[in-house]
């Protein structure tokens, strides 16, 4: 068997993905190595990879987490992580280093040490129909002037990285979109916009989903229909908008649950007695439930709600997210509104469209049959197996004639 270290950013909806693979792979008889933070250590270990963690503990998010400061905080993370990855890959000396695609040391870490390397990309895939974040734009360039700090801070690092390594293959700019010989994305052809325009690099594996620790909640006292509104956990949505998402629910909803995130439930104030607020719910199981599912359109908690079939009102907050929205409208699985639209009346019209206009939930369910026979995580671990069978072990080959330093 072999073996085969993960690099990745940490934040849950890069990490969560990855953990039924990584687990897939360890069930196959491969030895897998995870670099990480402290907060994600536990529950990659109990997916059953060896935890590497960084150096420096748990990485703050750049504030706020736009292009410009992710660009800055991704160069500056590259060139102070790589000297401590560098050396703990030179002691696992991996066959395969698979990474995040915005996880620009681990694709560094692979070309320094001419091993093969696999991308994940946790959102869409991108080309020119499906921009990245960081791609060149003149929306970017227009932040980055109000932002020179940040853009002194990344060219400096950006010219430490290729005075230091060998960055062959690193776009210049585009930090969110490190492409390998083998790229999976983890969502169908279906939901990928422009999907034919991507060639055989690319594998549309679906969601990857698996077992998750256990979250306490109230399963039994859920009455139909189930509406459920959750805003992730990235973009602070403050008790405003979460109560407005109640107060628009409640008189929809046999049940509504508000997942909180970071902001206190008590914040909210007195809410409808059908109205539950936890912080973290076990949104698979509750999504198996609802017939409605309120979201700031993050990648992973749309491609749950297309697992289950259920028709969403997305309210993006940035990032990828207004992509993402689009792409659920134009598909005719759900609706979108802004934030600062988003009143208690214009969000329970919407919401009323969604569950009373059959051709939603039609939409949704279509989109369902798709994200299952993607394959998800299996999928996912096969092409990586297929993968290292056409690689071969030069990995270890070529590790073991790499420098030990440089």
């Amino acid at each position: 068997m072999s073996t085969i270290a993960f690099l990745n950013i940490a934040m849950h909806g890069h990490v969560n993905p990855t953990l039924p693979v990584v687990a897939e792979l360890v069930r196959r008889g491969h030895s897998v190595t995870y670099h990480t933070s402290p907060m994600y250590s536990e529950q990659i270990a109990a997916a059953g990879a060896t935890v590497r963690l960084y150096p420096g503990g748990d990485q703050p998010l750049p504030d706020p987490p736009t292009p410009v400061t992710m660009l800055d905080g991704l160069a500056r993370t590259a060139v102070g992580l790589l000297p401590a990855v560098l050396s703990d890959l030179r002691d696992v000396r991996p066959d395969l280093i698979v990474h995040g695609a915005a996880c620009p040391w681990g694709a560094v870490a692979a070309r320094e040490l001419g091993v093969p390397a696999a991308a994940l990309f946790t959102t869409f895939a991108f080309n020119r129909y499906a921009p990245s974040p960081t791609h060149a734009s003149w929306d970017l360039l227009a932040a980055a002037a109000i932002r020179p700090r940040n853009v002194q801070r990344y060219l400096r690092s950006r010219w430490g990285l290729h005075r230091r390594y060998d960055t062959r293959g690193l776009p210049l700019l585009d930090l969110a979109n490190v492409r390998q010989p083998l790229n999976l994305i983890f969502t169908s052809r279906a939901f990928q916009p422009h999907a034919d325009a991507f060639d055989r690099s690319f594998r549309f594996v679906g969601p990857s989903l698996g077992a998750r620790p256990p979250v306490p909640f109230p399963a039994g006292r859920l009455r139909d229909p189930v509406l459920y509104a959750s805003l992730g956990t990235v973009f602070n949505a403050g008790p405003g908008l979460l109560r407005t998402f109640a107060a628009a629910l409640a008189p929809l909803g046999g049940t509504v649950i508000v997942s909180t995130g970071a902001t206190d439930p008590v914040a909210l104030g007195p809410l409808p007695d059908n109205v539950f607020a936890h912080r973290f719910v076990p949104q698979p199981e509750v999504l198996a439930r609802a017939a409605l599912f309120v979201t700031h359109g993050g990648m992973n908690s749309v491609n749950e709600a297309m697992y289950a079939g259920v028709p969403m009102l997305v309210v993006p907050q940035g990032a990828d997210q207004p992509l993402v929205a689009r792409r659920v409208a134009e598909l005719g699985a759900g609706l979108s509104i802004r934030t600062e639209d988003a009143t208690v009346g214009a969000v329970n019209a919407l919401a009323r469209r969604l569950l009373h206009e059959p051709c939603f939930r039609a939409a949704a369910a279509t989109l369902r049959i798709a994200q299952r026979e993607a394959g998800g995580y299996l999928r996912a671990a096969d092409e990586l197996e297929s993968y290292l069978r056409r690689v071969g072990r030069s990995g270890r080959r070529a590790m073991a004639n790499s420098p030990r330093e440089r």
